[in-house]
């Protein structure tokens, strides 16, 4: 009999790509997303749809009792709020309400992978530094600190689970880097300040293999950051860039009092128009973080994480997508 598994936050740019490996490993999919959710994109996958409310747990149980899934992904969540109780809300609340109805309506389920952030972690001051699985969470976001309470009520719920902490995700169809991407081949290179850091990036479809494969590990109750294995420092996402179109582009670096004016200004502006803004102070402490750079041993040893992409190749296949679809 076919296994199944429900992804939630699967109109997302990750959810996609969590269906597209789920289906390549047979496994029957269903959707879990918002009424308002945009699924056009998703009309090419043989999947299902399941409205889920997380703020209705009785309501939840019950899609949970008919979907009888073997198996939840949940990549569901806010990474722009207006508080920090609505990041709770929608990271925290939502992961524990998922668990616990699943704890009800699923009592066979073989395991549960959460989704969550290298950012439940944060940053290192020291540029030298690694984050290793031992480090100290010491979230600088409200974002940050919800993807971390949501891990910890997720591992006080009596359910196989396992966590994965991804660190910045790109590839085809992400929205957030692509903007940066489109700058940077443009021939503008813009920087905050001018501190040295160390980066680490995952490509979105070795993550979501992952994501996967750890359905069918025999491995739970485990927390894992998700890197490509790399150290990248500041620059060199833009020479990846700048090397495949074949064209130089104008470096500069903004003063981190200049960016923090400016998104004092945007701030205001959104709050006049009640949007959460997608730029904020907080923010700012992650992208100025010295260090993002993780130990993945773990990872590899347990789950035999190999990744296919290193920040080149999965940036140069990410920028035929861009093209090929008219992004860019």
């Amino acid at each position: 009999m076919t296994q199944k598994v429900l992804i939630t936050g699967a109109s997302g740019f990750v959810g996609y790509h969590l269906i597209e490996s789920a289906l390549s490993r047979g496994l029957e999919v269903t959707a879990g997303i918002r009424k308002n959710s945009k699924v056009d994109h998703l009309s090419g996958f043989k999947i299902r749809y399941s409205f889920l409310d997380m703020e209705n747990p009785d309501l939840l149980i019950r899609e949970l009792q008919v979907g009888r899934f073997d198996y939840i992904i949940h990549a569901a969540g806010a990474n722009r709020a207006f508080s920090e109780a609505e990041y709770d809300l929608a990271n925290a609340d939502a992961t524990e309400t998922l668990a616990r109805a699943a704890t009800v309506a699923l009592p066979s389920i073989r395991k549960m992978v959460y989704v969550s952030s290298l950012k439940a972690i944060g940053p290192l001051a020291d540029i030298e530094g690694t984050i290793t699985e031992e480090t100290q969470p010491n979230p600088v976001t409200a974002f940050g600190r919800s993807k971390l309470l949501a891990e910890r009520r997720l591992a006080a719920q009596p359910i196989p689970w396992l966590v994965l902490r991804p660190t910045a995700v790109y590839g085809p169809r992400d929205k957030a880097i692509f903007l940066l991407l489109r700058m940077i081949s443009r021939g503008w290179e813009p920087y905050i300040g001018r501190s040295p850091q160390r980066l680490s990036f995952v490509y979105v479809k070795d993550l979501a293999d992952l994501g996967v494969h750890a359905l069918f590990s025999d491995i739970q109750h485990r927390s894992y950051n998700v890197t490509d294995g790399r150290s990248y420092d500041r620059y060199e996402l833009a020479d990846v860039v700048k090397g495949y179109f074949h064209r130089k582009a104008l470096k500069f670096h903004v003063p981190v009092p200049m960016v923090k004016a400016l998104i004092t200004t945007v701030e205001r502006f959104c709050e006049r128009r009640h949007k959460a803004p997608a730029l904020s102070r907080e923010k700012l402490r992650e992208w100025t973080g010295s260090s993002w750079v993780c130990r993945t041993e773990g990872l590899r040893r347990e789950l035999g994480f190999l990744p296919d992409y290193d920040l080149k190749h999965g940036l140069e296949e990410t920028l035929e997508w861009y093209l090929r679809e008219g992004w860019m």
